[in-house]
C-alpha cells in the first residue's frame, strides 16, 4: 500500500526527504485503514523507513496484533538534486520532462535510475514472500516504488508507469509465486 497523505501531496517532490510526517488527512487516512486491516490474518507488515510510510504502517500493525518491520528496500527512490523541489518549478526543465517520459532509461540528477528501484522492491518482495510462505503481508512503501513492483510482475516496460494510478493510502494487492506474480487489485481506495 502507498502511505496516508502528507501535506506536501501533489505539491512538492519529497523523495527521501526526512521529516515529512503525515498531516491531518492522512492520520485519519492511516486510521481507516487500520480499521480496514483489523479483522484480517496478516503473517507480517513491512514499512519503507521514512516518516510517512512508518506512520501509516503503525496503526495497522497495531490493530491487527503484528510487530512493524522496517525494510530499507521498500524506501521512496532517491531523486537527488530534485528532493524538495516543486512541482511546478519542475514543470519546464527538460530532465524533468524526459523522466516522465522515459522512466525506463532517465534518472534524476544526483538519484536513482528507476530500474534500480524496479530490482530493489522486486528483491524485496521475493524476499518477504520466502519468509511468509502463503501468508498475508502487508508492505508500505511509496507511489514510485509500488509502480515499479507492478510493472515488474506485469511485465510492463518502466515507460508504461503513468498507465496506472497509485493514490495516497491506496491499496494495491499482488500475488506471488517463484518466477512470477499477477495483480489482483490496484489502487483500491478505502480511506477518504
Amino acid at each position: 500500500m502507498r502511505h496516508a497523505a502528507h501535506d506536501r501531496v501533489d505539491r512538492i517532490l519529497c523523495g527521501r526527504m526526512p521529516g515529512v510526517s503525515l498531516g491531518e488527512r492522512g492520520r485519519a487516512q492511516a486510521a481507516r485503514l487500520a480499521e480496514r486491516f483489523s479483522g484480517e490474518q496478516l503473517a507480517a507488515i513491512y514499512s519503507s523507513p521514512l516518516e510517512r510510510a512508518r506512520e501509516t504502517a503503525e496503526p495497522i500493525a497495531a490493530s491487527a496484533g503484528v510487530q512493524m518491520t522496517l525494510a530499507p528496500r521498500l524506501n521512496e527512490i532517491d531523486v537527488g538534486a530534485w528532493t524538495g523541489r516543486g512541482f511546478a518549478e519542475l514543470g519546464p526543465d527538460p530532465r524533468w520532462q524526459r523522466w516522465n517520459a522515459e522512466r525506463g532509461g532517465a534518472e534524476a540528477p544526483g538519484g536513482e535510475r528507476m530500474l534500480s528501484v524496479q530490482e530493489r522492491v522486486l528483491a524485496e518482495l521475493d524476499a518477504i514472500r520466502l519468509r511468509h510462505p502463503g501468508g498475508r503481508v502487508v508492505t508500505v512503501s511509496h507511489a514510485d516504488v509500488i509502480k515499479a513492483a507492478i510493472c515488474g510482475v506485469l511485465g510492463l516496460s518502466l515507460d508504461r508507469y503513468y498507465a496506472f494510478e497509485v493514490e495516497p493510502a491506496s491499496i494495491s494487492a499482488i500475488v506471488l509465486w517463484d518466477g512470477g506474480g499477477k495483480v489482483l487489485s490496484l489502487n483500491e481506495r478505502c480511506a477518504p
